[in-house]
Parts: C-alpha cells; sequence; structure tokens
C-alpha cells in the first residue's frame, strides 16, 4: 500500500510522555502497513532519533516553564501556524490529529478544504478535563464545542478505552467512526529488573501530576504510613501543574523521604518500577475522567510491580478484576492502610504481572490495532 499519513500533533519524540510514545508508536506501525508519514510537530527540545520512513516538519512553539505545551497560549502557538502547515506541501491521503480540541478544529478546516478524511487520536475526554481542572463555565463551553466539532468530522475516532468511546458516542459522535484501540507502554523498555534489597519499603508514583490524577492524597498517605515506618521510601517522577505544589508539600512534610525529581527518561521510570515494591496511581472521582485507564498501570506490571490504585473508574476496575494489586478510596487514610498491607505479599507474582502487561498492555500491540483503524479511511 502507497499512502501518505500526516500527523499533527503538540508533542513528539524527543518530547516525553504518553502521548509522544504513542504517536511514534502509531507511526512506526503505519510504516511498516506501507505508508509514508510526515509528523507536523513542534520543535525538538533534545537530539532527535529519525525512525525509518517517518519525516518531522517542526516548527518553534511556546512551552511552560516545564517545558511542556500546556496551556492556552501554548496550544495556541501550535494551532495558529498549524493552519497554514496543514495547507501547504504533498496532499495527504488521511491526517490524524492528537488533542487538543483546537488542534482537532485546525485539523477539520484545513481537511475540508483540501477534500482530504481525518482520524481524532482520542486517549482522554479534553471536556472532562476541563470539568476535573474546575476552568470557568465559558471555556468548559468552548472546549465541549470544539471537541465535538473535531469528532464528529472524523472519518474515524481512536478512543482508548470503551468507556471513552461510550462518552463520545453518547455526545454524537457516529458509533460507526468509533474504534477502540486500547493503549500501553513500550514493554522492551518496562520490564523486569534484578532487585535491589532496600531497608523499607519503595513506593515509585510514575506519571503526570496534575488536578484529575489528584495524587496529593498519595503523597500524604504515604506521609501517614512513614510515621511508623521510617524507612520507607517514595520517588515520584514525571510533570504537570501540581508538581511544584506536591514539591513544597513533600519538603514540608518529608524532605527526607519523598523525592520529586520532575521527568525523567523512560529507561529510568522503568528501573525506579522494576526496583519498587508498589507502583502508585490515582484519578480524582466524580469529574468523568475516571473514564481514562492509567498507563501507569501497564508501565508497573510490566515491570512486574503490583499498583495501588486510589479511586475509581476504569483503571481501578482494571487493577481489580485482574488482579493486580490493591484498589481504595481516594483519601490520604485508605492510602496509608493499603500500604501497611503491601508488607504482605499479594497472590500475583512479578512474572504473571508481567505476563498480563505482555497481553494487554503492549503500546505496539495498541498501535498495529490504530493503524489498522486509519487505513480503514482508506
Amino acid at each position: 500500500m502507497s499512502c501518505l499519513v500526516r500527523i499533527a500533533t503538540r508533542t513528539y519524540p524527543p518530547d516525553v510522555g504518553a502521548a509522544p510514545f504513542r504517536l511514534r508508536a502509531l507511526a512506526r506501525a503505519l510504516v511498516e502497513a506501507g505508508c509514508d508519514v510526515e509528523v507536523v510537530t513542534t520543535t525538538a527540545t533534545a537530539p532527535e532519533t529519525r525512525d525509518p520512513g517517518v519525516a518531522t516538519s517542526r516548527f518553534p512553539v511556546l512551552r511552560d516553564r516545564d517545558g511542556a505545551v500546556r496551556g492556552y497560549l501554548q496550544y495556541l502557538s501550535f494551532d495558529v501556524p498549524l493552519t497554514a502547515r496543514l495547507l501547504t506541501g504533498r496532499r495527504p491521503d488521511v491526517v490524524v490529529h492528537e488533542p487538543p480540541p483546537t488542534t482537532g478544529v485546525v485539523t477539520r478546516i484545513t481537511s475540508a478544504l483540501r477534500r482530504t478524511p481525518y482520524v481524532s487520536y482520542l486517549p482522554d475526554v479534553w471536556s472532562q478535563g476541563a470539568v476535573a481542572a474546575g476552568a470557568p463555565r465559558p471555556v468548559l463551553r468552548a472546549v465541549e464545542f470544539a471537541e465535538q466539532a473535531a469528532l464528529r468530522g472524523a472519518a474515524r475516532v481512536l478512543a482508548v478505552t470503551e468507556g471513552m468511546a461510550q462518552q463520545v458516542v453518547r455526545g454524537g459522535v457516529d458509533p460507526d467512526t468509533v474504534r477502540v484501540v486500547g493503549n500501553g507502554v513500550d514493554v522492551d523498555v518496562f520490564r523486569p529488573q534484578e532487585s535491589v534489597a532496600g531497608p523499607g519499603l519503595r513506593v515509585v508514583y510514575s506519571g503526570t501530576m496534575s488536578e484529575w490524577q489528584g495524587a496529593e492524597v498519595l503523597l500524604r498517605g504515604f506521609v501517614r504510613f512513614l510515621g511508623s515506618n521510617p524507612d520507607a521510601r517514595l520517588t515520584m517522577v514525571g510533570g504537570g501543574v501540581d508538581v511544584p505544589r506536591l514539591r513544597a508539600l513533600a519538603a514540608d512534610l518529608a524532605p527526607h523521604a519523598v523525592d520529586l525529581p520532575g521527568t525523567v527518561a523512560p529507561e529510568r521510570a522503568a528501573e525506579l518500577l522494576a526496583h519498587a515494591d508498589v507502583a502508585l496511581a490515582s484519578l480524582v472521582p466524580d469529574t468523568g475522567y475516571d473514564l481514562m485507564s492509567p498507563t501507569k498501570i501497564f508501565a508497573a506490571t510490566a515491570c512486574g510491580t503490583p499498583v495501588l490504585f486510589a479511586g475509581v473508574g476504569g483503571g481501578a476496575d482494571l487493577v481489580r478484576e485482574h488482579d493486580l494489586g490493591w484498589v481504595v478510596g481516594h483519601s490520604a487514610t485508605a492510602v496509608a492502610d493499603a500500604l501497611r498491607e503491601v508488607t504482605t505479599p499479594i497472590p500475583p507474582t512479578r512474572e504473571r504481572l508481567r505476563e498480563w502487561a505482555l497481553e494487554h498492555g503492549s503500546l505496539a500491540s495498541a498501535a498495529r490495532r490504530a493503524a489498522a483503524a486509519v487505513l480503514e479511511v482508506l
């Protein structure tokens, strides 16, 4: 098959995070299927490693102080030039866009002008995320309008969970266009490693820390557990708007036992998870964002590490139904009580957790499903 697929995204490797990793995996899967791929993205902040068959078109963008393209001005700094970038160059056979919804609106307009079909990749429902962030009502309406405009015009909508698929269909998207493709991590990077014994419980949180994760309850729960287990250590790696506040809280409550180094390379995150006794994950209940199935669950289990999940929704269901660890309420007390149980081995062994992740949490497998859905459009 000879075709050109153009991917429009504000974040792509060498950026670190679930979105850039997911899109690189999609690009590679499309190349394997016989397509040429062009990624229309932002200027790299580190040396770029190129993949055969994948060209990158980069343009400067505003970034926040953590180096992420996050915030209304940052999004616009990508989306406004994106209009011209998608209207020029070789006409693609199909365009794939990643959130935010404004990128979807630009993609819909430019694709209509060039008579090109497009695909919306939906790793989360942004209108629900805006609710979780406490955005003002006019902003909520604008985000919801932009999101629906993008999704309803798409030839395919790629949802990472069944819950998200149902949500967008309820919002008016044609169910015949929706495909559930799943999500995952690079299981070659996130893998078990030889254990390094420590004096106390080793706890790791790896992933985004923002309003809808509500990771503060994990930190406060660990501090309560620390009172009777002074040798325990918590490491929280990743970015997000909550990182500065959590750093200040950790410095105030337990500076000797909690480390927040920021975003780290995937290999370092995998090392921390593989050496941990338990990995933490959370989602704030009743925001509508609990449709997500956090990739940090796949990252932990791929390393053979059980998960302590605080909250409800798809992530909690995943941990509970597949016996991947513990599920508790989204409260510091519940987290502290569960950490005391972690000192007692749970039924699933590290080998079984790894086997489960290989079957259910492989990013390469999810990317092949996503690529197949994109190629349906042709």
